[in-house]
């Protein structure tokens, strides 16, 4: 088809969208909330994901954590009692791991809760509380294996935490609640029944999405203080809570992360006595088993999307071709008049697929400039993560001009074979 043709052809479409305009936004309609769903649902998932892996990254690459078991089980489809029989990790668990030549250091985390959830307590200090805030026990090497920066005071050194000495480090949460104006280094406050002396407080925590996740909402102590305040020891019931016991290790310099996996793996196995025949009654997890299982989680819902948009889309579909059939034959006699002066069947062919697919199209874009809008304004008014790819406008109107390809042709088509001599005596 000649360039000359196909540029006549658009402007006759145009014509036809421009003077029918309330029908034309009918029409594309159901295109345009298909396509804003698509590009608009896509950025926020998509920034949200970013969100969650740089998130995730940030603890690095290489720390390898031992669980008693974790979501990536859980959602395997594993008995959940079976796995609740599985033997307690515990903080010799850590100093066995430690020894390992391949392994730099470990951190042990304690009182992350179980089938009740996490260990919650209050702050007191004065007439002043805060809310329920998560509480656990860690070594004093927790922030350099999770990446975290203490902004103010100090983390407790080796000595407090042998000691199993009465310390705390605060979160933003407990900062806000209890010192709006203070320094709150040096303050004692009371967790429960006990008296402890805030040492430091740590810097805000980020979170997936950038929404207040609680991730600010705890208290950390040394995990032989909490063993000493809870009555516990490693990972046993106390009033009615499962403590989790969670050891992190990070390999020594310059070896390999899976070489160090499998030194874990293999001490971890003595240490429970299985036999060879016998799987593992731990988890050994990493960054890239947590990215993997949320990867899951998000083709899911971009399948789920893409699924709900089809609908908007087919509905939309049908719209097109009910009105490209109405125009078929409110064009009969011009479609008479064209064959006569000698256009061929192909070119009115042609003429209709295109006129349908520049409907289409149209309200793609509009789809498209929908959608980025929705997620440009939820970002500007929450602050929620957004990602733009190119790839989603691509998809957007490559699937609004298929849409047109699809539902035009049968229009197009009967316009095509009409006869030039009936279609002149159309009236």
């Amino acid at each position: 088809m000649r360039w000359g043709l196909f540029s006549e052809i658009l402007v006759m479409s145009w014509d036809t969208i421009r003077s029918n305009k309330l029908r034309s936004g009918l029409t594309v309609l159901g295109i345009v909330i298909g396509i804003t769903s698509i590009v608009g649902i896509t950025s926020l998932l998509r920034g949200f994901e970013q969100s969650f892996k740089d998130l995730i990254r940030q603890i690095g690459p290489d720390t390898i954590f031992v669980q008693k078991f974790s979501g990536i089980t859980r959602a395997s489809g594993a008995d959940f009692e079976q796995i609740m029989r599985r033997p307690n990790i515990t903080p010799a668990d850590a100093e066995a791991i430690e020894e390992l030549p391949s392994i730099a250091m470990t951190d042990v985390f304690m009182g992350g809760g179980g089938p009740t959830g996490p260990q919650q307590d209050r702050l007191y200090y004065g007439n002043q509380r805060t809310k329920p805030l998560f509480t656990f026990g860690t070594t004093e090497k927790w922030p350099f294996v999770n990446k975290l920066v203490v902004e103010s005071g100090r983390f407790f050194n080796t000595g407090e935490f042998q000691r199993r000495q009465n310390v705390a480090v605060i979160g933003q949460t407990a900062k806000v609640a209890l010192f709006p104006v203070e320094d709150p280094i040096g303050k004692v406050v009371r967790l429960g029944l006990y008296q402890f002396t805030i040492i430091g407080v740590m810097a805000k925590r980020p979170s997936p999405g950038g929404f207040d996740a609680g991730q600010d909402d705890f208290v950390v102590i040394p995990h032989t203080t909490y063993q000493k305040i809870t009555g516990i020891r490693a990972n046993v019931v106390a009033r009615g809570v499962m403590r989790s016991v969670q050891v992190a290790a990070v390999p020594a310099e310059g070896v390999h992360r899976d070489q160090a996996m499998r030194d874990v793996e293999e001490l971890m196995r003595i240490r429970h006595g299985l036999m060879l025949h016998q799987p593992n009654d731990f988890d050994v997890v990493t960054q890239d088993a947590i990215m993997a299982f949320f990867d899951q989680i998000t083709q899911a819902a971009y399948l789920a999307l893409v699924v709900l948009s089809s609908i908007a889309l087919m509905v939309g579909g049908i719209g097109v071709m009910s009105i490209m059939t109405i125009s078929v034959t409110e064009r009969t006699r011009e479609i008479g008049v064209r064959k006569s002066l000698g256009a061929r069947r192909l070119e009115i062919l042609w003429q209709f697929l295109l006129e349908s697919v520049f409907l289409t199209s149209v309200g793609g874009v509009l789809g498209i400039i929908t959608g980025t809008s929705i997620a440009l304004l939820v970002n500007w008014l929450t602050g929620f993560p957004v990602s733009l790819p190119w790839w989603s406008f691509a998809i957007g109107f490559g699937f609004s001009a298929g849409v047109g390809v699809f539902f035009g042709m049968v229009p197009a088509i009967r316009a095509s074979r009409l006869d030039p001599i009936e279609a002149l005596r159309y009236e």
